[in-house]
């Protein structure tokens, strides 16, 4: 059983920057591939990050890809997301997951565990 906590979530205006943390109980962290999804309201979860267990391969969304950056640091069993040039329409709730394969979650596929998510707001 994994445990994901989220945290870094918050209100920034448009063009701001935010790092999101997602810090996994358990000492099998480096066992799974993760990744960061969002839902915005009345819409449905969508992928925007993942990342292989050795952090050495990366897959973005191209709503995302230049402005977000997926990391991990296996010694300290916690998977970052960096979101620069924020805007409006990256408001959303932002979970971080864990799976088997960082390309399998891409489409959504394969993910085992879920974090409780956390809010990011974009004022225009």
């Amino acid at each position: 059983q994994v445990q994901l906590v989220e945290s870094g979530g918050g209100l920034v205006q448009a063009g701001g920057s935010m790092r999101l943390s997602c810090t996994a109980s358990g000492r099998t962290f480096s066992s799974y591939a993760m990744a960061w999804f969002r839902q915005a309201p009345g819409k449905e979860r969508e992928f925007v990050a993942s990342i292989i267990r050795g952090g050495g391969i990366t897959y973005y969304a191209d709503s995302v890809k230049g402005r977000f950056t997926i990391s991990r640091d296996n010694a300290k069993n916690t998977v970052y997301l960096q979101m620069n040039s924020l805007q409006p329409e990256d408001t959303a709730v932002y979970y971080c997951a864990a799976g088997l394969k960082a390309q399998a979650m891409v489409e959504l596929r394969g993910t085992d565990y879920w974090g409780q998510g956390t809010q990011v707001t974009v004022s225009s």
